[in-house]
């Protein structure tokens, strides 16, 4: 009776569990709805909490709040008498949790941001953070089903959503700046990325970056896929990397003065300081944003961008003594 239970409950969970995530990406692809990101992230919330919590039901694994009294579990309940299951951050922090550290990096970034957006109302962000929201939805599909088989997976229920309209040069600079994000965003993301290794931020499960290029079908009667993926260690993406700009839909890399003086003794250049690093972009005018070294963040905070930490190391290697 017990182990029917058990399974029951983990039955229901993960069908809420699909229906949560089903419901999220519904409506991110609704071109009628404008509260996407907001819905999205939520629900998704919701999904891979309870894919979490049938996990560890199906593992025995205790995933609800209490204390232990003598040998006696007592359970934290809500007022009205329920349990209180862990959140979704306490699942993955939690030693037994199956998710690897790039999915992890990816929810726990959702769940910061929705801790932003439910204190105020936000700007539109579904363009510049999809690349975050794509690789959660992908991650999702691949967790469901390594851990509860193939058939839970969900991409056979969805389709690709197809955009209408040709990104213009105006829309390219909008998403590289990003200059209509809430400044209590642009912050937030800005902290979050930085605490990120950058294998940890370039990898496609923390955000899901694709370059579409326009091709022309060889002969007629070839098929014509709208979307083709091909390796990204491959020759032909090598190729499109060189020749093509690649539009990122996350914002960039940014690192602090102290981060990059910090780099620079990293890598064997003590005798940098601070008083060089101002002297230097002083010199060079770097501040400018017709350089593109770096960005004010909300009109008040300066990041600087990696080809200005190209330039600095350059300047290292011609001023200064590699030292060990």
């Amino acid at each position: 009776m017990r182990t029917r239970r058990v399974g029951s409950i983990k039955t229901e969970l993960l069908t809420k569990s699909r229906e949560a995530a089903l419901a999220a990406i519904q409506i991110f692809n609704n071109p009628s709805i404008g509260f996407k990101s907001e819905a999205y992230i939520v629900l998704m919330i919701i999904a891979w909490t309870y894919l979490l919590h049938a996990y560890f039901r199906d593992k025995k694994i205790e995933y609800r709040y209490y204390k232990q009294i003598g040998s006696r579990k007592k359970f934290n309940k809500t007022k009205y008498g329920a349990y209180k299951c862990w959140e979704l951050e306490q699942c993955l922090n939690n030693e037994k949790s199956p998710i690897d550290k790039d999915t992890s990096n990816n929810l726990k970034f959702l769940i910061g941001l929705r801790h932003e957006i439910e204190h105020q109302m936000t700007t539109k962000i579904d363009d510049i953070l999809s690349a975050r929201f794509q690789a959660c939805c992908l991650n999702y599909n691949t967790y469901i089903k390594k851990l509860f088989g193939n058939n839970k997976g969900i991409e056979k229920q969805l389709a690709f959503s197809l955009q209408f309209s040709s990104i213009s040069e105006k829309q390219k600079s909008l998403l590289e700046e990003h200059p209509e994000l809430p400044p209590n965003i642009r912050k937030y993301i800005i902290n979050f990325d930085e605490n990120l290794a950058n294998d940890e931020f370039q990898s496609n499960k923390f955000s899901y970056r694709v370059l579409f290029v326009p091709k022309l079908v060889n002969r007629k009667g070839q098929a014509d896929r709208v979307i083709e993926f091909i390796p990204s260690n491959s020759s032909l993406a090598e190729n499109i990397n060189k020749e093509y700009a690649v539009i990122h839909e996350t914002e960039k890399k940014k690192y602090t003065a102290k981060q990059i003086v910090d780099l620079m003794h990293q890598e064997g250049y003590g005798e940098f300081r601070m008083y060089d690093h101002i002297k230097l972009f002083q010199q060079l005018s770097a501040k400018d944003t017709k350089h593109g070294y770096g960005v004010l963040v909300a009109n008040k905070d300066w990041r600087w961008y990696e080809k200005w930490v190209t330039k600095v190391r350059e300047h290292c290697a011609k001023t200064y003594t590699l030292t060990t």
